[in-house]
Order: C-alpha cells, then structure tokens, then sequence
C-alpha cells in the first residue's frame, strides 16, 4: 500500500466517522470531480475548444460541488444559480486580462526543463491560462454561495415573513462575515503552494522590480487575485438570487 493510498483510506473514513451521510456525499464529489478534471484535459489535448470546455465542465464541477453538498433544495438552487453567474463574469473577465497580463505559456524558469522539447503543441496557451485561473476559483465560488445561501436560509426559517428589503441587509452582514475567511484561506493556500518558489527567488537575490515582472510569479499573483475577486462577487450575487428567489415564492404563495 502506498502513502497516497494509506492517505485517502485515512480521508474517506474521517468523513464517513465525522460526515456520516454527508461525508458519503463528499467523497462522491470529490470522485465525480476528478472524472470532470481527467475529461477536461483529455478534451482540451484532442483539440477541444478550451473556453467552451471550461464553460460547459466549469458548470458541472459547481452542480458536482454545490448539490452533492446539500440536501435544502433551495441552498443548492440559488447557490448554483449564484455561481454560474459569478462563473461567466470570470469567463468574460480574465481572458482580456490573461492577454494584457501576458502571462500565458512558460518562462525563463522553465527553460531548463524544457530545453530539446517542441513547444508547437497546437494550443492557445492563452485560453490554458484561463482554464488554468477558473479551474482554481471554482472551489472558493461555490463555497461562498453556499456559505452565504445557508445562513440566509438558516434567518429565513427563524423568521419565515422577514422583509424582502430586510433580508438583503442580513444576507450582506452573512456575506461580510465570511468574506474575510474566504480570502485568507485563499491567500495563505497561494502562499503554501509557492513558498518554494518564492524562497527560490530570494536566495538568487531578484530584486522588486524583477520580481514583479517575473510571468511566473505575475501569472500566480494574477489567479490569486481574481479568486479574491470571485468570492467577493459571489456574496451580494447569490444574496441578489435568494432575494428573488423568495420573492417569486411569496408571489406564488
């Protein structure tokens, strides 16, 4: 038995003890996620086109996610509904930011690995990078629609014919909360996943000004910062579908 498996025998039975019926759910999605990621690369590498793939596969993940996390029909619903729009917001945004950024392909530190290689693969490595930037905030916009969607949920069982205009202040002061969180455990995941490469570039002494035009480290800075920016637009775009969502449900009571 190897560690990775030791690894995942030792995560499926924690959240089978800790999850019961929702750790079951849990590991079906992590499952169904990754059939998702192997079909994402196998299309995109028998020359799919990438923005229609991610834009197809990026629902899938977030209905994997968010309606395997949840057994409240109307969590799941807005919440879902909340991350696709926050979904084509970010498709709309990021490739003429990839483009200005111009942070696609590999860089100068890459060279050594790829010395002797062919880089005419016939892929925009454009559209990889977006690929590459949604793949990474999917996770953390499908966990603030959902966070923001079940405690507005939780205030409306509590106080079932709260003020549609009421509501939309708790669903902010829900969102604010968690805000904070969201973006510091999206920071400091950047922060451990390139501690290396940042020790790397101190101990070869570059200076500020190298750093920051560096594409390596341009490129990371830039998928931090649209996830930061994902979350932030999740909380009032799902607080906006629960209000709706509730007043279409009055209408019809």
């Amino acid at each position: 038995m190897t560690s990775l498996t030791a690894l995942f025998i030792v995560l499926a039975l924690m959240l089978l003890i800790v999850g019961g019926k929702k750790g079951i759910q849990a590991i079906f999605s992590l499952l169904g996620n990754f059939v998702w990621l192997f079909l994402i690369i196998t299309l995109i590498a028998w020359d799919f086109e990438p923005v229609i793939i991610i834009a197809v596969f990026g629902l899938i993940i977030l209905a994997t996610t968010i309606f395997l996390s949840d057994d409240n029909d109307q969590v799941t619903r807005v919440a879902f509904l909340a991350s696709f729009s926050v979904l084509i917001i970010l498709i709309i945004l990021i490739l003429p930011l990839d483009i200005l950024a111009n942070v696609q392909g590999f860089s100068n530190e890459n060279s050594e690995e790829l010395e002797g290689l062919s880089l005419t693969i016939g892929i925009s490595f454009i559209k990889i990078t977006m690929v590459v930037t949604i793949l990474a905030t999917l996770g953390a916009i499908a966990e603030a629609t959902m966070a923001v969607a079940a405690g507005m949920q939780e205030i409306l069982a509590d106080i079932p014919m709260l003020p549609i205009k009421e509501l939309f202040g708790h669903g902010m002061h829900i969102g604010q909360q968690i805000i904070s969180t969201a973006i510091n455990t999206i920071f400091f995941g950047f922060i451990g996943s390139n501690l290396g490469l940042t020790i790397w570039f101190i101990k070869l002494n570059y200076s500020l000004e190298l750093l920051i035009n560096t594409k390596i480290f341009v490129g990371e800075v830039l998928m931090l910062l649209i996830s930061m920016i994902a979350v932030t637009l999740a909380v009032p775009i799902t607080v906006l579908v629960m209000q709706r969502d509730i007043k279409r449900h009055r209408v019809k009571q």
